[in-house]
């Protein structure tokens, strides 16, 4: 790895990746073992950042503001406040670390080969997937949702089979976190080149004398400001220039290179390459609702573990312990109910302002820590169906791009709201989960509760318990499973070539259109072992023809 501040003026590969994230680093890896790639990653290393590497400090990068965060925070014109990842290994350096399979039918319907899907997981998981210690909190949600009737136990496994499982972690035995960035082991180091803080800022293309507009390069600028240009080997027909900078990065970096709506980039200035009106578009979020329920007993911390998959398309999960609820009284981030992190669920999107950040962090820090012992028990919903859009702000990559998610916008993502948040009512009043709830906090309780806490500093509904509907709309947050934008069949064609141009491709979520599983990490992955051996086949194929 090196700084781009290092880098030549100019350099010349087989492949130029832009984005070594959770797509990205499997990819240059994988690449690496035939051509030279060159892999630019407009954040720094994960290594050596207990933020990102230690389980019990999950929330801390999510909440740093900085702008030398490995997060950088956005909001969507919707009102609710996410994150970006902005680190070598992307989006694996800052979630909760939950590992599992897309669904078998998802890779068909993708037109995957089924072997390579399954031989690409299994690259993966060599290094970072893992068995987590599951313990009584976990435990009783697991039999708790049993109860409930998501059935059948399906014991330990990285598979997405209906019913209740306890999934995969890139969490270590010692909670240390395992991410895309160690895939890079397995590149051959002769052939690959990784330059850190290297912000691209186009895609160069040549048209003179050319029927397609040809990619050929792109200029990046290093942390100084200076200006560095990267081209393609000549003579290479499957030379490629990829972009892997995720759902926001790459509908951005192709608008700023000339690929998208026309009139849209000509209200920025921008010379149009391609006219292409569906990048930016399709653009979707999976919302996550959440019930708190305060516990009576100590809980373990733990992040996601269990997951019930229902028949309806409402997935069930759940986090417990001080990263989730209240850090200790030094180092206070709420976890995922955290105003630092953007996650005010109980203030309605479109008032979840600045101001509003700071009067609930001011008032939260002054709450007994009792308070927020006890976990929260979460459902999100498969897809969604309802989509928005992306824009452009400004001509800066760094800038944060405008994006609309319309959550709730269509019915069916609302009825599988309601009906997973009915399936969490039924585990928090199982048997199994009896010892980790009050009996005197009812459901309706608990529901206001959740809606009405101490950061509850904006006028909202009152008693949102007797509209499981309003609960929905009132307290959305996001579970940064975002995608779209570049979208499979619409923007790239399934070898995720982009339509109309050459030599250029996306390979990342942006080119989902839903996300795979109960958590879209595994799958990119996937995706980026996947494409790799694709692309090197094809090449060596071609090798034999003597057209290399």
């Amino acid at each position: 790895m090196h700084d781009a501040t290092s880098a030549p003026p100019i350099s010349y590969y087989d492949y130029i990746i832009v984005g070594g994230g959770t797509a990205g680093c499997p990819l240059a890896a994988t690449l690496s073992q035939k051509a030279s790639v060159l892999l630019l990653e407009r954040g720094g290393s994960p290594y050596g950042n207990p933020n990102i590497t230690d389980l019990s400090a999950f929330g801390r990068a999510l909440s740093d503001v900085s702008p030398a965060s490995p997060s950088q925070r956005f909001v969507s014109e919707d009102g609710v406040i996410n994150a970006r990842a902005r680190v070598l290994g992307g989006g694996s350096c800052l979630n909760a670390g939950f590992y599992s399979r897309a669904e078998s039918h998802y890779a068909a319907a993708a037109g995957w080969d089924a072997r390579l899907v399954n031989e690409s997981y299994r690259w993966v998981e060599k290094v970072v997937a893992f068995e987590p210690p599951i313990k009584q909190w976990q435990t009783a949600v697991r039999d708790g949702l049993l109860e409930a009737g998501v059935e059948p136990d399906n014991g330990f496994t990285y598979d997405h089979l209906p019913g209740t499982k306890i999934g995969g972690t890139i969490f270590d035995g010692e909670g240390r976190r395992h991410t895309a960035a160690d895939l890079l082991r397995f590149a051959n180091p002769k052939r690959l080149t990784v330059m850190l803080h290297a912000s691209v800022h186009r895609i160069l293309f040549r048209t003179k004398g050319k029927k397609r507009p040809l990619a050929h390069g792109v200029v990046f600028r290093d942390a100084s400001g200076n200006k560095h240009k990267a081209y393609l080997n000549r003579g290479g027909r499957h030379n490629d220039v990829i972009v892997s900078s995720g759902a926001l990065g790459s509908p951005q970096l192709l608008m700023l290179s000339g690929v998208g709506p026309s009139d849209h980039l000509r209200a920025h200035n921008i010379s149009v390459v391609l006219d292409q009106p569906l990048v930016g578009q399709g653009m979707s979020d999976n919302p996550m609702n959440a019930i708190f329920v305060p516990s009576p007993a100590p809980v373990e911390v733990s992040l996601i573990q269990v997951v019930g998959i229902t028949k309806f398309g409402s997935y069930i999960e759940a986090a417990s312990g001080e990263p989730f609820t209240a850090m200790s009284p030094a180092n206070r981030d709420f976890g995922m109910f955290s105003p630092k992190i953007g996650q005010l669920s109980t203030v309605p999107p479109k008032q979840r302002t600045p101001e509003a950040l700071s009067q609930a962090i001011n008032s939260m820090q002054t709450l007994d820590p009792a308070v927020f012992r006890g976990g929260f028990i979460l459902e999100k919903i498969l897809g969604p169906i309802s989509t928005g859009h992306l824009s452009l702000k400004t001509k800066n990559p760094n800038d944060n791009p405008s994006v609309t998610f319309n959550y709730f916008k269509e019915p069916q993502d609302l009825e599988r709201c309601v009906g997973g948040l009915k399936v969490i009512e039924t585990v928090i009043e199982s048997r199994a989960f009896s010892s980790f709830r009050y009996s005197y906090l009812s459901l309706p309780m608990l529901l206001n509760m959740t809606a009405s806490a101490p950061v509850n500093l904006l006028p909202k509904h009152a008693n949102v318990s007797t509209s499981l509907e309003q609960f929905c709309k009132d307290t959305v947050m996001t579970i940064w499973h975002y995608h779209g934008g570049c979208q499979i069949g619409k923007v790239v064609d399934s070898d995720y070539r982009v339509s109309g141009v050459d030599s250029l491709r996306v390979i990342d979520g942006s080119t989902f259109i839903y996300s795979p599983g109960t958590n879209p990490q595994a799958t990119v992955m996937m995706l980026g072992r996947y494409m790799g051996v694709k692309m090197l086949q094809e090449r060596m194929r071609s090798g034999k023809n003597g057209m290399i």
